[in-house]
């Protein structure tokens, strides 16, 4: 990474709870990368009330992952609450995660500690998710222009379980985020994390992370021999450079302010 301009948190776990992190308490604001909390609130609360999901939440949260539809995550925020998802927050441990202002879930600040803990409430066999099959499910058929990032490199045989986020604003540059869960019959699961901020353009924080994904798919022993090869690297032509549309471009008065250490 020493060669790559920006700021960059990555978290990894395998099965067997080892865990590798590089400055993972470090909060990036969320964007899309949210929705993941969001879905997991919905099927937490479901299954709380020992229920299926309503067809209002199944008509919501499937567009909300799949497609990252804006409209349907802000629907589901709201029906949730701050007051829910703050609980939620607590029971999964992810304590530094600070939930956006009123209707911004994007503004959400996270970290690559705390978003590793959220993939593992739906990979863990034991987890208190009871539908965590589900929301796994949907995660691994987002659709095909937004599979970037973590699964590049990935071995043959794998599921990836993926969600992005990619937000430019007037401070920080590109949020360009990715985190994953690799699934497989007869193989290891195992999770990939990270988020980045200070990026100049999509392209290169995609690029950044597809890089860093690659060599974490190597180290686990289940990725490529040898090392990056470019055609396993996202297309700079296939990247939209287009907002994630998941927060405001510009910063908003009583959250992001002051912010000293800011990137014009």
């Amino acid at each position: 990474m020493s060669s790559r301009h920006g700021t960059v948190s990555v978290a990894v776990a395998d099965a067997s709870g080892l865990t590798c992190a590089y400055a993972s308490e470090l909060r990036y604001d969320s964007a899309s990368v949210a929705k993941v909390l969001i879905m997991e609130g919905v099927l937490r609360r479901a299954d709380e009330l020992r229920r299926r999901l309503t067809s209002w939440e199944a008509a919501n949260i499937r567009p909300m992952i799949v497609s990252s539809d804006n409209t349907a995550a802000g629907r589901l925020w709201a029906a949730l609450g701050h007051s829910y998802l703050n609980r939620f927050l607590t029971r999964t441990r992810t304590r530094a995660t600070v939930l956006g202002p009123g209707r911004y879930w994007g503004l959400t600040r996270t970290t690559a500690a705390d978003q590793l803990r959220l993939l593992g409430v739906l990979t863990n066999p034991s987890s208190f998710l009871r539908s965590r099959a589900y929301g796994l499910k949907l995660l691994s058929e987002v659709r095909r222009d937004q599979r970037w990032g973590v699964p590049a490199g990935m071995p043959s045989g794998l599921t990836a379980h993926v969600k992005n986020g990619w937000l430019p604003r007037a401070t920080h540059g590109w949020r360009v985020h990715s985190v994953g869960a690799f699934t497989g019959q007869g193989r290891s699961t195992y999770r990939i994390v990270v988020l980045s901020h200070d990026n100049p353009t999509m392209a290169y924080g995609v690029g950044t992370i597809e890089r860093i994904a690659q060599a974490v798919h190597r180290g686990l022993d289940q990725g490529r021999d040898g090392g990056p090869t470019d055609d396993a690297l996202t297309p700079e032509s296939e990247i939209s450079e287009e907002s994630d549309g998941s927060a405001p471009y510009d910063p908003l008065p009583g959250w992001d302010e002051p912010e000293p250490d800011a990137t014009p």
